[in-house]
């Protein structure tokens, strides 16, 4: 099965390791050809040092880091495109050429009809209430979601063409006639409140990010595959009914599109299963929604920017919930936004992160013995509350003075990091000032600052070695990888209630309030003084931590979603095929099995019904009619006869409409 796997460069997702994450998932299904489409985020990274082939870089060139010289699978970086700076015209479909005489004005006009059906969409007034995200109302409420929703996609494929018809389209994103038609769009009765109040610069500040964020509409990367004409309204915007041929590379010529972000990542494969019928697979291990929100909260941007940029980050949303075959997050705070943004419940999936427990599996249990050490580790910023921490511990060690606190982690990127660490230093110090004062001397502060590599702790698994309790004391938290880190070693931990730690602690430890000192010292007491408990807790975390989010774990999940989405999505007809007759698209027209030798579809027993799948069982002798590619069934009376058609799935089929609102 060839896969394309749609990924961002630039940063991490809420796991910590996308690129882990990834490279593990090539490494564990060598089955597959994995291509991989690289968006950059940012230029911090620099798009000449991305380690994925940089950009433009062809098809042959590069192997995924992490697959070591490709023994058990190999990935090829298909293409990596920048979503920040000017847009390389090497990348870009067809770039210039229409600007002027009879072919620009076409293209401006068509522009003008989709960008003003994309800002229609996602500019209209948010429903009573002013919620953001709210449930679909029922009645003409949910009637007009729904056109606002099929307006914006209307635009967006719209766009699409134009950018494979024409190219241009960033130059068209930041014209003024963007900037006129979304004003229109902002003043038209009925828009966003807070839109009627954008001004130029506000409105320049949106174009400016809506052209980074449909970027992916104008690269190259969707060869020359035919163009689903059915779903594509060429009576309004006119055009070509698309390229012509049998699939030219790209994403027009993979099996399945597998997008690991939301938002502009996942625009790729959303015109793969728009114009190819490819099926799309969305995995979101943070909601990128949430985190577009938390970005904009701050200062920086005005109401209006704010609003319409999530506005658009919404519609966009709702739109990749609605196409995807399947939708899975890491946790079910994640799965939770999903359905708040509109995602089918029947098609949303929890793979839990896989982690390597090599290592951490082979760290000693914790001594049953009175050994007091609270071990804290990870990232230090603000959310990780660090305060309520020093000050839970000082309670602590006043009850038991023979009480060690260990923090582990270096600061975050942010320049309010290092200044964070630095306060905690200091508070450190006024908390415990006999024994900072005495730790000049004896070094026998009982709070302690450390990072991994440093004197005696040269892996991560070294500090879960050296703890007897992990505490996690953060106000916000995506996945809390430090914490699984600790159930694999075996380690009793006391938490905080907040983001998945619920759901990855299970029984396994204690969960007590954030920004509560004084619950947090009593569970850390609590289990300081039982060692018993503390083991018997310590025993069940890393069961349970084996059980769920091991690497293999997370592999065998995504083999068994690759194949069901492959199962139920009909083969596409030959290019050129026309409609009707044995063109029409087919479910298993040749299955992986018809290519095994031997005698699998031999007769053996008496005749039986069709097994569901059209599959031919292994008692099903073959007709010599049919050829022995072809599955065969046996019908009610015992004959063999070829399968009759099956219909295609609706929304996976090129040609099949989709229908809002209806369950898959």
């Amino acid at each position: 099965m060839r896969i394309g796997l749609l990924t961002e460069g630039g940063g991490p997702d809420a796991s910590g390791e996308t690129r882990p994450w990834r490279d593990r998932l090539v490494h564990g299904l060598p089955g597959h050809e994995f291509e991989v489409y690289t968006l950059e985020r940012g230029p911090e990274d620099g798009v000449g040092r991305c380690s994925e082939g940089g950009v433009g870089r062809g098809p042959e060139d590069g192997v995924l880091d992490g697959v070591m010289d490709g023994v058990r699978g190999r990935a090829r970086v298909a293409r990596v495109a920048p979503l920040h700076g000017e847009l390389p015209a090497a990348l870009r479909w067809r770039p210039g050429g229409w600007h002027a005489g009879a072919r620009g004005r076409r293209a401006r006009r068509r522009f003008a009809e989709c960008f003003g059906d994309l800002a229609a969409g996602f500019t209209a007034a948010e429903p009573p209430g002013g919620r953001a995200l709210p449930p679909v109302p029922a009645a003409d409420g949910a009637a007009d979601r729904e056109g606002q929703a099929d307006r914006f996609a209307a635009g967006l494929y719209g766009l699409a063409r134009l950018a494979r018809d024409h190219g241009g389209l960033p130059e068209l994103l930041r014209s003024e006639q963007a900037v006129r038609i979304l004003e229109s769009a902002c003043r038209a009765p009925g828009a966003l409140r807070a839109a009627h109040g954008a001004r130029v610069g506000d409105l320049l500040a949106v174009t400016e990010e809506l052209e980074r964020a449909l970027r992916p509409l104008s690269l190259d990367w969707y060869g020359t595959g035919r163009y689903d004409t059915d779903r594509y309204d060429t009576d309004r915007y006119g055009g070509s009914a698309g390229a012509s041929g049998s699939d030219g590379g790209g994403l027009a010529a993979v099996d399945l599109c597998h997008a690991t972000a939301g938002g502009s990542v996942a625009l790729p494969g959303l015109l793969a299963k728009r114009f190819f019928g490819t099926p799309l697979l969305l995995t979101e291990y943070g909601a990128r929604l949430r985190e577009h929100y938390l970005a904009r909260s701050g200062v920086g941007a005005s109401a209006p920017v704010r609003a319409l940029l999530g506005a658009f980050e919404t519609a966009l949303a709702a739109e990749t919930y609605a196409e995807a075959a399947l939708v899975t997050s890491g946790n079910a705070r994640t799965r939770r936004w999903q359905e708040h943004c509109g995602a089918d419940r029947e098609r949303l999936r929890t793979v839990y992160p896989g982690m390597d427990a090599t290592g951490f599996a082979a760290v000693p249990d914790t001594a049953a013995d009175h050994s007091a050490t609270l071990m804290w580790t990870g990232t230090v910023e603000p959310a990780k509350d660090l305060v309520s921490l020093l000050h839970a511990f000082a309670a602590v060690h006043r009850a038991e003075p023979a009480a060690t606190l260990r923090i582990v982690g270096a600061p975050g990127p942010g320049p309010e990091d290092a200044a964070y660490l630095a306060q905690c230093r200091v508070l450190a110090a006024q908390l415990f000032p006999d024994e900072a004062a005495d730790a000049r001397s004896a070094g026998d502060n009982p709070v302690s600052f450390e990072e991994i590599g440093g004197p005696g702790l040269p892996r991560p698994q070294d500090a879960y070695a050296a703890g007897s309790v992990l505490v996690l004391s953060s106000v916000a938290e995506g996945f809390p990888r430090s914490l699984v880190e600790a159930m694999l070693s075996g380690r009793a931990t006391v938490s905080t209630d907040t983001g998945a730690v619920c759901e990855v602690i299970g029984g396994t430890g204690l969960v007590v309030p954030p920004r509560n000192p004084r619950a947090l010292a009593d569970a850390c007491l609590a289990l300081l003084l039982d060692p018993g408990r503390r083991a018997r807790l310590g025993a069940a975390a890393r069961a349970r931590a084996l059980e769920l989010f091991t690497v293999e774990q997370n592999i065998a999940a995504f083999r068994g979603i690759y194949l069901e989405l492959m199962s139920r999505t009909p083969c596409r007809p030959a290019a050129g095929a026309g409609p009707g007759g044995d063109s029409e698209p087919r479910l298993f027209t040749r299955p992986a099995e018809s290519h095994v030798p031997g005698r699998w579809a031999v007769a053996g027993g008496a005749a039986q019904a069709a097994p569901p799948t059209g599959l031919a069982p292994s008692w099903a002798a073959p007709d010599p009619g049919v050829p022995t590619a072809e599955p065969v069934v046996a019908s009610a009376a015992g004959s063999v006869t070829e399968p009759a058609a099956e219909p295609a799935v609706a929304g996976a089929g090129a040609g099949a409409d989709r229908q809002r609102g209806a369950r898959p």
